[in-house]
């Protein structure tokens, strides 16, 4: 029982050292949490758009769609959506939408791996720019959220 209690310790102190609370603990194992999106939205790729916070979130969200990637979380409070790749490539991204004005909005794609921030964010400027996105693997049926 005493090896029980020891064992479970470890475990325990293993699993809050990594996070900076309990809280995100529960979610860095759970798979699901956003501190290292926040933690390289420093180095994240940031544009301006001559649109609206809306019009920005919704084409997002379509670009996202068209594209397979994976949103695993929606924090509003936090203007974030985060995801993965897809399905099957689990590289978190961050896109933090900031409303600069009425009409104007700030875009930052962070991620710890540059691959993965600079793809998603050609991504999702593109249209945001009005450009055709393409499906993943099907490049020649392009499809356009307009």
């Amino acid at each position: 029982m005493v090896k029980f209690i020891v064992i479970c310790t470890f475990v325990f102190g293993i699993l809050i050292s990594g996070c900076a609370s309990l809280k995100e603990t529960s979610k860095c194992v759970l798979g699901v949490s956003t501190k290292v999106l926040e933690d390289t939205r420093d180095g994240a790729i940031k544009r301006d758009f001559n649109q609206d916070y809306s019009s920005c979130y919704t084409t997002i969200k379509k670009a996202l769609s068209i594209t397979e990637a994976y949103i695993y979380k929606e924090e509003p409070a936090k203007n974030l959506i985060a995801i993965y790749i897809s399905e099957q490539d689990t590289t978190p991204v961050g896109i933090f939408l900031t409303k600069i004005d009425e009409k104007n909005t700030q875009i930052e794609v962070s991620s710890p791996s540059t691959y993965a921030k600079e793809l998603i964010s050609k991504r999702i400027f593109d249209a945001l720019e009005g450009k055709p996105i393409l499906p993943p693997e099907k490049g020649e049926n392009e499809e356009s959220i307009f």
